[in-house]
């Protein structure tokens, strides 16, 4: 995997990017508090089918660390500002988690530069309880740091079986996790839990795949289908067993899924000639 990585100066944020692979170009968007080398399984699943374009949000990784408050508009705006850096004028974007939201918000911000979306373990519709208790969560954030609650959520977010039998890979997360700088990790935080855009859905014309995980609590089946149901012609696939970590957990399989729904919508266009 010819895996590339530099920096790209995106207004006053400088933003750590890879490139890999060859072919349409696919940008990728992590999750709270995480790298984009969480994507590298996926990527090589992908066999350097696309030309794959993942990037550190600010706050995150090697990328600035701003103070906050952070906005959904802030990390729109850093992914455009890479795409113009890199001289991408359109492309397959997916998300994953937060990353997911912020897709959400650039397919409705900057739908010309988009051939379709892939919304991964996200989020949007919440309930009253499911508020609630994101805020509960967003409260403990804010007053302790990254690590404590990396460690509240392992059980919620990877299956029994993979901890078992995983317990480096559970370690060096976790290690990883307490590297996060508080202020930076709950600003990212609090623009996934407080960012709704489902009322929006409708809005997003493109071939848009949305999946989870069977068992994901936070990022559940029934936003995914909410999801799916309101953005026009939407695919929906439910990971069997798999929890919220899919990026880690099967990245084999996210990469089967993302394939399938991509190569389909390359076929379309070469069909209408788009």
């Amino acid at each position: 995997m010819d895996k590339v990585t530099s920096f790209a100066e995106v207004g006053s944020v400088r933003l750590r990017y890879s490139v890999s692979g060859a072919g349409p170009d696919l940008l990728l968007i992590h999750g709270v508090g995480s790298e984009h080398e969480d994507w590298d399984g996926v990527v090589a699943a992908l066999k350097s089918s696309y030309r794959t374009i993942a990037f550190d949000l600010r706050g995150h990784g090697e990328s600035s660390k701003p103070a906050g408050p952070y906005t959904l508009d802030d990390f729109v705006t850093d992914a455009r500002g890479l795409l113009d850096k890199l001289g991408v004028e359109r492309c397959h974007l997916a998300g994953f988690s937060l990353g997911g939201l912020v897709a959400q918000g650039f397919a409705l911000s900057h739908p010309e530069r988009l051939h379709s979306l892939i919304l991964l373990s996200t989020v949007a519709g919440r309930t009253e309880d499911e508020k609630r208790r994101v805020r509960d969560r967003l409260a403990i954030v804010a007053d302790g740091i990254p690590g404590q609650h990396f460690e509240n959520s392992v059980a919620r977010w990877f299956t029994d079986e993979f901890r078992a039998r995983n317990p480096q890979v559970i370690a060096e997360l976790n290690e990883r996790s307490k590297q996060n700088d508080p202020k930076a990790y709950a600003a990212a935080y609090r623009v996934l839990a407080e960012s709704d855009l489902a009322d929006r859905l409708p809005d997003i014309r493109l071939p848009t795949l949305v999946a989870t995980g069977e068992d994901d609590i936070g990022s559940n089946t029934r936003m995914a289908r909410l999801m799916a149901e309101r953005i026009p012609g939407a695919r929906l696939y439910i990971f069997p067993r798999m929890r919220h970590s899919i990026l880690t957990e099967c990245p084999q399989d996210v990469a089967r899924v993302m394939s399938g729904f991509l190569e389909g919508v390359e076929r379309r266009q070469m069909t209408h000639g788009q």
